[in-house]
């Protein structure tokens, strides 16, 4: 890169630019040399928008993928997308739905067709969105779940499941949203704590009296066809095998006992509807209950029901059914009950059991082999607790639910005969056109598999699976998995298992969760709640850089990121102040390259030589290089705030405020050794770019390219990663700096106490109490005089007695004199002033806790506060009368 940097940082001016330039050198595809790390990206929706969930998650996968990409890795980060079967299906049938129109209205393959031709025209705009933020994917390899070949693999895995056995048709509850009107996995119904009520039901017994049932859901009493009760409750030992008469629908349904029944739950009689709950339908089962379906796919109630109820919405149906009951004098009471309930993950409607035909895979042979990955070891977890969830969930496993009862997605290759004779089921790999057995007509399963099915396999699948392609025998398995905890068993888990299974290795060795992004109220954000962030806005006002170092700096492990969406500024003003920083430090080093630059090691001619060096020569190289030491480390612990926060304080305090300002009077020609200054000033900047380029790539990219030595094609995007280097350790001048900095900091503290301007000059008096001290005052004294603003600085105890002292931390002892800097008397008074108002405080707080009504009988945490005020305001007071002393007051 050519040409002077602007006097202004511009991130608009350049982002753009560069990111272009960086895909014209075709520099994210893997270079096929040296060991392969891979990384899979989370598919986006194909109609997604950006928000900050995503900008998280791949802000912190690119931080990644650039760390290793520099340190020599043969780097893959696979981008891609989701056909998302609910979620896109949802879009277009709103879009429909403004026409007038529904899904039904077409047919089936209009209306996929329909979705194809919005999926051509917005999908995968997302993937376009992430390149603002300076992804660097290699978008050659972007798959598509719902592409030919992910579709074959979809097919194949189907089909070899259900020939081992693992795959296959029941007739089970299942989790079913009549909004969406599709069945759920149970990972897809979503609980959440509500609010709901608890209904006592009375149920007349056939012999007389009655027993008590206890439901949250008593509308679904239309469908019971028993009362179940603990084997062991006495309560009721005389009433199993009996019969109640069930009110409203006039049916006679059996008593029966069973293990299942928590005889503390309610009355300890439950009633039965095994058409609608799980835990109904076991029992029912095992004691011969039939199962009355009550409701219709809408979950209105259905035609099996009481007349009255017909039709009704099922929350409407629980009103009439409670007001009957009441009517009939059978409601006992209604209490407060706070339970979970389960809500479909994509609309947010309240799920409903149902029994229905749906294909299930069989998860618990799939889930041990994943199980014992996560207990040997083969597959860790950042945090580490997130894997003992892992672990328990795997443990107890239910079989997935994998048919969907939509229209857009992977049609389950499954064809049924439709002669009436045969009837034969024909699972395959290719399109079936007629029965193999009989030569009949067949249909096609109606359903589309589960979007996941195809999720789960792509660590694999877009690598070429089931083909034996070069690119699955170089790059799988990967190595890392960056993903929200959210998808842990919906995704995560699936892959696991998908990949032991179908591939014999897990897809990935290690597992980051990261946090989840929140408003200052700790909610997370969402569209619905209006708490957003547009990333792209970010950008647009504060640069990619800056958005990038406010997620990674501000999100340690194990915790969320918190963001005001209704301030940006304090958001990601840090950001853009550090990109300020590092831009004006970055101007002034390339500035004053004017001049010829030596290299610092090797066996090359004019190598710098180490008695060449000055004291903060040797110190900013030793700062460098634990730098380079803590930053590696913690990019390598997946601690991206802990790198984001050492490269931050070399640059910014380290290199811009010390090193910078002790070298300028070398640069300026005033004292020699200003070729020394310049080479280690630009090797020491080529070095902490390198380490905060995974963080900020635009900006180190910018400013790294006009360091001298740089081809037209030379990028800082696969230059070498740093490497600590021992010969740059240097504790001597790590020690005898540091009090230099500790001597001009405690100066900068006098004079600000004392309320010295920023432009008057004052004495200072240093004596030192160690030989390292009086070394480092004495070569640093140039420094000290400049950044301190002193006009002049003695090493011998002067009479002067009016000013400030300090104590530095090797014993030596600083005196700032003040008498010809402030308005001495002036100061006195003040002085004076404020604590005779502290003495009056303290004077009324001694008197307030001397009273023993008030310390008798106000709270403990009250008259502890009360008492470290009176402490306060003594030591002030106390601190206030030293500097008096201190002035000759």
């Amino acid at each position: 890169m050519t040409g002077p940097l602007a006097p202004q940082y511009d991130p608009s001016s350049i982002e753009s630019a560069l990111y272009a330039r960086w895909l014209a050198l075709d520099l994210f595809r893997p270079r096929g040399t040296g060991r392969p790390y891979v990384l899979m990206m989370p598919p986006p929706n194909v109609t997604a928008q950006l928000h900050m969930g995503h900008g998280l998650n791949d802000t912190v996968q690119d931080a990644i993928v650039r760390f290793e990409r520099m340190r020599g890795r043969d780097v893959l980060w696979l981008p891609g997308t989701d056909h998302a079967g609910i979620a896109t299906q949802n879009v277009v049938e709103r879009v429909l739905a403004a026409d007038g129109l529904t899904r039904f209205d077409l047919g089936r393959e209009a209306f996929v067709e329909r979705v194809w031709a919005h999926v051509r025209e917005t999908g995968a705009a997302i993937l376009d969105q992430l390149k603002a933020i300076g992804a660097s994917c290699d978008w050659s390899r972007t798959y598509f779940t719902l592409d030919d070949d992910l579709s074959l693999a979809v097919r194949e895995t189907f089909v070899r499941l259900y020939e081992e056995g693992l795959v296959y048709r029941g007739h089970y509850i299942i989790n079913w949203c009549p909004r969406c009107l599709t069945a759920l996995s149970n990972e897809e119904a979503e609980k959440a704590e509500v609010d709901g009520k608890l209904y006592h039901l009375r149920y007349p017994l056939a012999a007389g009296g009655h027993l008590t049932v206890a439901t949250t859901r008593p509308e679904t009493m239309l469908g019971d066809t028993g009362v179940a009760v603990h084997p062991g409750d006495e309560r009721y030992t005389a009433l199993i095998g009996t019969d109640v008469l069930l009110p409203l629908v006039d049916r006679r349904v059996p008593i029966v006992a069973d293990d299942a029944v928590d005889p503390a739950f309610g009355s300890g009689a439950v009633k039965m509807t095994p058409a609608h709950d799980p835990t109904d339908f076991e029992i029912g089962r095992r004691h011969g209950l039939p199962a009355i379906d009550i409701f219709t796919p809408e979950a209105r109630v259905a035609e099996t029901a009481p007349e009255r109820f017909r039709g009704l919405d099922r929350f409407e149906a629980r009103r009439r059914v409670v007001a009957e009951f009441e009517t009939l004098g059978l409601l006992e009471k209604v209490e407060a009950h706070r339970h979970a309930v389960g809500h479909c993950y994509r609309c947010g409607t309240v799920v409903e059991p149902r029994l229905s035909d749906q294909w299930f895979v069989r998860m618990e042979p799939l889930a041990r082999p994943a199980l014992a990955a996560c207990r040997d070891g083969s597959l860790r977890f950042i945090p580490e607790r997130r894997g003992e969830e892992f672990a328990q969930w795997l443990e107890g496993i239910r079989d997935w639910c994998i048919s969907r009862q939509l229209w857009w997605g992977h049609r389950i290759p499954v064809w049924y005969c439709q002669t009436a004779s045969c009837g034969r089921t024909t699972v395959s790999r290719t399109a079936v056109e007629a029965c193999p057995e009989c030569g009949g007509p067949v249909r096609q399963d109606e359903d589309v598999l589960d979007t996941w099915f195809s999720s789960w396999l792509v660590p694999f699948s877009s690598l070429g699976w089931p083909d034996r392609t070069a690119d699955l025998d170089r790059y799988y398995p990967g190595d890392t998995l960056v993903t929200a905890p959210e998808i842990i068993f919906f995704w995560v888990a699936r892959m696991v298992m998908a990949g032991a299974h179908f591939m014999g290795t897990i897809p990935f060795s290690t597992v980051y969760l990261h946090g989840t992004v929140r408003d200052t109220q700790h909610r997370k954000m969402s569209k619905s709640l209006g708490n957003g962030i547009d990333p792209l806005d970010v950008v647009e006002r504060y640069g990619a850089d800056a958005l990038r170092y406010t997620i990674l700096s501000g999100m340690a492990v194990g915790t969320d990121l918190i963001l005001d969406p209704g301030d940006l500024e304090s958001s990601f003003a840090a950001g853009r102040n550090f990109a300020n920083k590092l831009w004006n430090a970055g101007r002034f080093i390339l500035s004053s390259l004017d001049g010829p630059t030596r290299p610092l090691a090797g066996a090359h001619p004019g190598v710098i030589r180490r008695d060449e060096l000055a004291l903060a020569d040797r110190w900013i190289i030793a700062r460098c290089d634990a730098a380079v030491l803590e930053a590696t480390d913690a990019y390598e612990r997946f601690r991206l705030n802990d790198a984001a926060a050492a490269v931050y304080r070399f640059l910014w305090s380290d290199l811009a405020d010390w090193y910078i300002e002790q070298i300028k009077p070398r640069l300026y020609g005033d004292v020699p050794g200003g070729d020394v200054a310049r080479s280690v000033a630009s090797a020491v900047f080529d070095v902490a770019l390198r380490l905060l380029h995974p963080i900020m790539p635009f900006i180190t990219e910018a400013l790294w390219g006009r360091l001298p030595g740089r081809g037209a094609d030379a990028t800082i995007v696969t230059a070498r990663w740093p490497r600590p280097d021992p010969r740059a350790v240097d504790a001597e001048a790590l020690e005898r700096f540091g009090l230099v900095q500790e001597l001009v900091g405690a100066i900068r503290a006098i004079r600000a106490e004392y309320g010295v301007q920023p432009g008057q000059q004052v004495r200072a008096t240093v004596t030192s109490a160690s030989a390292a001290g009086r070394a480092a005052f004495a070569a640093e004294r140039g420094t000290i005089l400049r950044l301190a603003r002193l006009a002049s600085l003695e090493f011998e105890a002067s009479g002067e007695r009016v000013g400030g002292t300090a104590v530095l931390s090797d014993g030596s002892v600083v005196f700032v004199a003040l008498g010809d800097a402030i308005d001495v008397e002036r100061e006195c008074g003040r002085l004076g002033d404020e604590i005779a108002r502290l003495g009056q405080l303290v004077e009324g707080q001694e008197r307030k806790l001397g009273n023993a009504q008030f310390t008798s009988r106000a709270p403990a945490d009250v008259v502890d506060r009360e008492r470290e005020k009176l402490a306060s305001w003594s030591e002030q007071a106390a601190r206030l009368g030293a500097r008096r002393a201190l002035l000759g007051c």
